[in-house]
């Protein structure tokens, strides 16, 4: 079983679409190891997304990201990682495909609704930022 790290972003936890993003990842077959619901400040947001550190969007990303509650998780299943990413659609809400998350829950770029790793080293590194061994169950 592979484990990935994914984000329901402030725009969605304030827009009330947390219980049916959580009914849709489980609903796909990924079981949920662990979440939590947190608020980031500013500097663990910087943290989180330091790797994008010297691009543009950068400041707006990492305030919006403070902005209020998120949910963070581990989702486990076969292939999670790609079946993560494919369900949460493309970046830009604008171009994702109908039946994903962010087609169906993103407002634009900037606001659109989930977080995924993009690899498994990726997955690994973020997973620990948020969560301890005991947190995963």
């Amino acid at each position: 079983m592979e484990k990935t790290f994914a984000i329901i972003k402030p725009d969605a936890v304030a827009a009330g679409y947390s219980g049916k993003i959580i009914d849709r990842i489980e609903k796909e077959g990924f079981k949920i190891v662990a979440m939590k619901k947190i608020w980031m400040t500013k500097k663990m947001a910087e943290g989180f997304y330091a790797v994008h550190k010297d691009k543009p969007f950068f400041n707006d990303l990492t305030t919006f990201m403070s902005s209020g509650p998120s949910i963070v998780m581990i989702l486990e299943k076969e292939n999670a990682i790609a079946d993560w990413r494919k369900l949460m659609g493309a970046t830009n809400p604008a171009n994702a495909e109908e039946g994903t998350l962010r087609k169906e829950f993103g407002k634009n770029i900037d606001n659109n609704a989930v977080h995924g790793s993009d690899a498994p080293e990726t997955a690994a590194q973020e997973t620990r930022y948020f969560f301890a061994d005991i947190e995963m169950v």
